[in-house]
């Protein structure tokens, strides 16, 4: 695009080049991210698409048809996926969640034992409700979190390994055995909560999750490049992707190559399992922004996308007030939680520049995407590297795209 045309979107060119300018003196130069990709679009229209690092260790530069794990920014597209059934009668989100996965009825609250000792419970105050699986206050929990006795059983089972011994339904199982964290909605944990909704989709619809996105929403919407599973013809797209280990830096965590996401998960998980583009996601923010349709497709209703986009914490709190999280994929002051999105609630409290009613979220791979439907803008940036909170990338990016408003 050209400057007149970025200026009759409402942004300064020099600026938006800014961007690209510290993303590689900051963080490619020196080593520590091994690529940025950085899409704005504005009224739908992409304004900037630019391109820095490296695909694959020695390889070429990454471009619009590399492919990353967006893990879970697999999150909001299952949360759709869920109000999809909704607008068809056929769940509500106020659905207790044993009405469709009885193997969560008289699910307790941890009272104590763990590490050898048998948990002791008690009982829930309010039954787990499918907005709380949306808004991560189902008391679950993630074991990476490593907080408590709840998580370490998490760990010691598995139960959350992509390739391992559970598809869905054991998922589902494994977890009924375990108390929760605590009572549904009295707290904010970040949590396997929409891998059990991806349960919930399967159960509800009859269909395996990959098949239903395939199906309901990557091929209406033309999201070619979004999957489960890479496909033998596009395993070439694949991006390299790194973790930060202690004591020896950046090493290779999933080789493009020869890469897990090259083969079909047993567990499909809706929490953080997808492949996808730029350019896909783009689409997807689109659909979001346009109120639930994209080039005559409809995927949701417009209410429904309303509804998603509002604060559902208890009481209308922030994060900061609720979270038990030690790890997340946002801030938590001024910031409230929907049916999928973080939502800015009190731009003020985030201290970063913004629109109310903005959401969004991100990955463990650094990746994240935002949509502020008052500025009528969107940002997709994509990277690979875990854990996501090592740098303030995401704050550093939101400020520098509001700075190149006009």
């Amino acid at each position: 695009m050209s400057e007149r045309d970025m200026a009759s979107k409402g942004f300064d060119a020099g600026r938006l080049a800014g961007i690209d300018a510290f993303l590689k003196a900051r963080y490619l130069d020196t080593g520590l991210l091994p690529n940025a990709q950085l899409l704005i679009a504005r009224d739908g229209e992409i304004v900037h698409f630019s391109h820095q690092g490296a695909a694959r260790d020695g390889g070429g530069s990454v471009d619009e048809g590399s492919l990353f794990r967006i893990a879970s920014m697999t999150k909001p597209i299952t949360s759709i996926a869920f109000m999809m059934l909704v607008e068809e009668g056929k769940v509500a989100v106020d659905t207790p969640v044993h009405h469709v996965l009885p193997e969560f009825k008289g699910l307790g609250v941890y009272n104590g034992g763990g590490a050898g000792v048998p948990f002791v419970t008690r009982p829930t105050t309010e039954p787990m409700r499918m907005l709380d699986l949306l808004r991560h206050t189902s008391g679950l929990t993630y074991g990476f979190q490593n907080r408590s006795n709840i998580d370490a059983a998490y760990r010691e089972s598995k139960m959350e390994a992509w390739h391992g011994n559970l598809d869905l339904d054991g998922f589902v199982a494994a977890l009924g055995k375990l108390p929760l964290e605590f009572s549904p909605g009295e707290g904010w944990n970040y949590s396997v909560s929409t891998d059990v909704l991806g349960a919930v989709v399967e159960r509800v619809s009859g269909q395996t999750l990959d098949v239903f996105f395939r199906d309901r929403i990557f091929a209406p919407l033309g999201m070619d490049d979004t999957f489960f599973e890479v496909p033998g013809d596009k395993i070439d797209r694949l991006t390299d992707c790194y973790a930060l280990a202690e004591g020896k830096g950046r090493v290779m965590y999933d080789r493009g190559e020869a890469s897990a996401w090259s083969k079909r998960p047993k567990l499909l998980s809706g929490g953080g399992g997808l492949v996808s583009s730029a350019l896909d996601y783009h689409r997807f923010c689109r659909m979001c922004e346009n109120g639930g349709s994209l080039d005559g497709v409809r995927i949701v209703g417009r209410k429904t996308i309303d509804l998603m986009t509002m604060n559902h914490l208890p009481g209308g709190k922030d994060l900061a007030s609720l979270s038990q999280s030690l790890f997340s994929e946002t801030q938590n002051a001024g910031t409230g939680f929907g049916l999928g999105f973080a939502v800015t609630q009190d731009v003020a409290r985030t201290m970063i520049p913004g629109s109310k009613g903005e959401y969004y979220w991100g990955g463990m791979f650094s990746t994240a995407f935002f949509i502020d439907p008052v500025e009528r803008l969107h940002m997709v940036f994509m990277t690979q590297l875990s854990p996501s909170g090592l740098y303030p990338i995401r704050r550093e990016l939101k400020t520098m795209i509001y700075a190149a408003l006009n």
